[in-house]
């Protein structure tokens, strides 16, 4: 399979921001663990980043244009609690998209437990750190 993992707001800067919570490894360092994983399973994987909400919507539409991949995994940040547009973008397409985060942000501030995303997408993990993509992957895989 095909994997595009799409990161969104923030997310450049793990491994330096809030270190309790989302750890040390930097993206780049999760970006390898993935493609890693990808790799010994015979899967290819793109990786993707953006802190502007349009880039990401473009990101959602070129992958559905162009037919390039057969899942996406998806950590939106904090668009996910307020996006209509990204939800709508997901709802637009016919590729299975998972929602991830790597902190489990229902134990986490009362506005971080509802996600406008989740009901357009195939699946949600939380709360593994770099490893809710990883299980991502392998919930997609099993559902397609």
């Amino acid at each position: 399979m095909k994997f595009l993992v799409i990161n969104g707001v923030n997310l450049n800067l793990t491994g330096k921001r809030e270190q309790s919570v989302y750890g040390t490894a930097t993206l780049s360092d999760i970006n390898a663990k993935i493609a890693a994983y990808c790799k010994t399973n015979s899967d290819e994987v793109a990786f993707y980043q953006s802190n502007i909400e349009g880039e990401l919507v473009n990101c959602l539409h070129t992958a559905f244009l162009e037919k390039s991949y057969d899942a996406i995994v998806f950590n939106a940040g904090a668009f996910t609690h307020y996006s209509y547009a990204l939800r709508d973008a997901i709802a637009a397409i016919d590729i299975p998209v998972a929602e991830v985060h790597m902190s489990n942000v229902h134990a986490r501030e009362e506005f971080r437990h509802s996600s406008v995303l989740s009901e357009v997408c195939k699946g949600v993990v939380c709360g593994f750190g770099a490893s809710s993509y990883i299980a991502a992957i392998v919930g997609l895989k099993g559902a397609l």
